[in-house]
């Protein structure tokens, strides 16, 4: 049976949209569907005015970043796993990027900064810092639409106050969409979705949504809360 139900949508070009909802709700589904990493079998996704299937997939996602919480990682230093063999960006952009979203201080603290060997699917990283290589490998393609899947995963309060100030950068006049696990990083948000067992059942800002009586997201959002103190 379908996941996603009579789902009608529009995501604003150049701005910031947050999916939210339970485990189970389609947030992943959806968001898959814009990067093709499954069709639609039925209806149509445009960006613009032209089908998503009219795009040829390798140029499709040339212009789609995407940071998944579970980060590809690989044997070899830290400027190899965010360069992916991609032989036509320098080291030099590599760095102009993650300077941008505040990442560069982080990688030279390192030993050996940059060419800090990383084991096997990052084993000796800390999430937040895998998440930061992620993060500037999205960013040095430029992309036109990031989808970014937010990490569930505890990340110290330093590492965090400088994951945000990235998310911040990196989604900035970009469209972009944002699978939330943590309702306090999507304040910002210009639109938020709410899902539920495939439905959206809700959409407006953090602001009009907390307004409303009865929202499944302030129950959400409250149940956060409750849960962080």
């Amino acid at each position: 049976h379908p996941i996603l139900k009579e789902i009608n949508l529009t995501i604003p070009y150049g701005k910031t949209t947050a999916l939210v909802g339970t485990t189970g709700s389609g947030k992943t589904t959806l968001a898959g569907l814009i990067n093709r990493s499954y069709d639609v079998r039925q209806g149509n996704i445009l960006i613009g005015s032209h089908s998503i299937k009219e795009y040829d997939l390798q140029a499709l996602r040339k212009r789609i970043g995407v940071v998944l919480q579970d980060v590809f990682l690989f044997r070899g230093s830290v400027m190899e796993n965010i360069l992916m063999s991609n032989t036509s960006i320098s080291e030099e952009t590599v760095r102009l990027a993650a300077k941008d979203i505040g990442a560069h201080d982080f990688f030279e603290k390192l030993p050996n900064g940059y060419n800090f060997e990383v084991m096997e699917r990052g084993s000796n990283l800390s999430a937040g810092q895998r998440q930061l290589i992620s993060f500037v490998r999205a960013l040095i393609t430029n992309p036109d639409i990031l989808i970014l899947d937010e990490a569930t995963s505890s990340i110290d309060p330093n590492t965090e106050a400088i994951i945000q100030k990235a998310i911040t950068k990196i989604t900035e006049k970009r469209t972009s969409i944002v699978i939330a696990h943590r309702l306090g990083t999507i304040q910002k948000a210009d639109q938020i979705i709410v899902l539920d067992q495939g439905h959206i059942i809700e959409i407006g800002t953090h602001k009009d949504l907390l307004a409303r009586e009865n929202s499944r997201y302030r129950t959400l959002y409250q149940h956060q809360i409750a849960q962080a103190i």
